[in-house]
C-alpha cells in the first residue's frame, strides 16, 4: 500500500495519508497535500513551504509504523559524544 507522509522542516512526521485518502481529500495531488500541511493558520494561503511529502510503499500499516519508529533514532550529544555535550561556537 502506498502512503504519503508529510515531514516538517525538522524532518518530523506530522501526518500520514493513504493513496485513497489523498484522492478523496486532496484531489490526488501530493502538492496540494503539502500546501495544506504547510499552512500556519486556517486563513493563510499556500505561501512558503517548510516541509516535504515523502512517498512510502509498505505491505502493511505495521511495517510503516516500524519504519517510522526507526526514524526517531537521533544522535545524542555533540557529534555523537555522550559526555561534554554542550554547544560550541566555532
Amino acid at each position: 500500500m502506498k502512503y504519503f507522509v508529510y515531514f516538517d522542516a525538522y524532518g518530523h512526521v506530522r501526518r500520514i495519508v493513504t493513496a485513497k485518502e489523498l484522492a478523496e481529500k486532496f484531489n490526488n495531488a501530493p502538492d496540494e497535500f503539502l500546501s495544506v500541511m504547510s499552512r500556519r493558520g486556517p486563513d493563510e494561503s499556500g505561501g512558503h513551504t517548510s516541509g516535504h511529502v515523502g512517498t512510502l510503499n509498505f505491505e502493511t500499516e505495521a511495517d510503516l509504523k516500524d519504519y517510522l519508529e526507526g526514524l526517531g533514532d537521533e544522535i545524542t550529544g555533540f557529534y555523537g559524544c555522550r559526555a561534554e555535550s554542550r554547544p560550541y561556537n566555532f
